[in-house]
């Protein structure tokens, strides 16, 4: 019988310091995404996001 072949297991997609980094990119980049959507939906300008952006994130970090 032959042994199966077994890749190398990879810890990391990009590097120890990249990956949480990317992580935090990312989602923060859906996240204001999906707001500045839901915003364009009400009707809202653009200009009246960053305090709708504000307040989100005081909503978490408080």
């Amino acid at each position: 019988m032959a042994a199966a072949a077994v890749a190398p297991t990879v810890p990391f997609l990009i590097s120890r310091v990249g990956d949480p980094i990317f992580a935090v990119f990312i989602g923060s980049t859906a996240a204001f995404l999906r707001i500045r959507r839901e915003e364009q939906d009400k009707g809202r300008p653009f200009n009246q996001l960053w305090p709708t952006l504000r307040r989100r994130a005081g909503l978490i970090f408080a």
